[in-house]
């Protein structure tokens, strides 16, 4: 399979209704988000299959995925990125050799067009099970903190993105630190949608590590951080824990 006969297929799924409700949903708008971005009309759950059944396509096919004007095929390319990527991560291939390549490889691909996944959905679809397993697996490439780093202290919303929810995966692992360290750097980020992702990955650190370190984030933070990030941080907390951390912010 090549990527012109994946795109063929997509464009061959294309509904003009549905696309009017995700350029919308997306905010393609002039001024907002996701403008000037272009939509085929496709669901996420056709894309995926495309994806399952393109999965063995050589990466070399990828980049005309990834950097196409329509936004299901840029998602399809992402993917089957994350399929690969799952197939590497198998316990028996952790520590292989070739898998250990193939792996790196996947991360260079993704990290050169890293600025294609250019809405929430793209990054949150795609960042955790590509760049979040390779920071917790061995790998030939220097630098992993630098590189995260680098991400988050970027000028380019969907970078910074990419480095808060890739976390998701290495607290999932018991690895925590990800989360806390990317939460402080973007906790006072000034766009709503950094807001709601840097609470998510803090409420997963409660949920899934350990609820102390969320409440020892949010006695340095509550006060101040933006609400939303907030109120996402506290949700799966029983009613007067949230009253108690929102009186702090109050």
């Amino acid at each position: 399979m090549t990527a012109n006969e994946i795109i063929d297929g997509l464009i061959a799924l294309r509904d003009d209704e549905q696309r009017k409700v995700l350029m919308r949903f997306f905010k393609t708008g002039p001024g907002e988000y996701g403008e000037g971005d272009e939509f085929l009309g496709i669901r996420v759950p056709e894309t995926r299959l495309v994806a399952k059944e393109a999965r063995d396509i050589a990466l070399s096919e990828i980049p005309a995925l990834l950097t196409h004007r329509f936004h299901e095929v840029r998602l399809c390319g992402f993917l089957i990125l994350t399929y690969k990527m799952e197939r590497l991560c198998r316990a028996r291939l952790m520590h292989d050799a070739q898998a250990v390549k193939e792996r790196d490889s996947i991360v260079r691909l993704y990290l050169d067009y890293a600025d294609h996944a250019n809405n929430w959905d793209l990054v949150d679809l795609s960042a955790p099970k590509v760049i979040g397993p390779w920071l917790l697996l061995p790998s030939e490439i220097g630098g992993k903190e630098a590189i995260m780093d680098a991400l988050a202290a970027s000028d380019v919303l969907w970078r910074q993105r990419i480095a808060m929810v890739s976390t998701w995966k290495t607290t999932q692992q018991g690895h925590p630190e990800y989360a806390l360290r990317y939460a402080k750097r973007l906790v006072y980020h000034k766009h709503d949608l950094m807001h709601k992702v840097v609470g998510w990955m803090l409420r997963e650190v409660g949920k899934r590590c350990d609820k102390a370190l969320l409440e020892e984030f949010l006695e340095q933070y509550a006060a101040t951080m933006p609400r939303t990030a907030l109120r996402y941080a506290i949700e799966l907390m029983p009613a007067h824990e949230r009253q108690y951390w929102m009186t702090q912010k109050n």
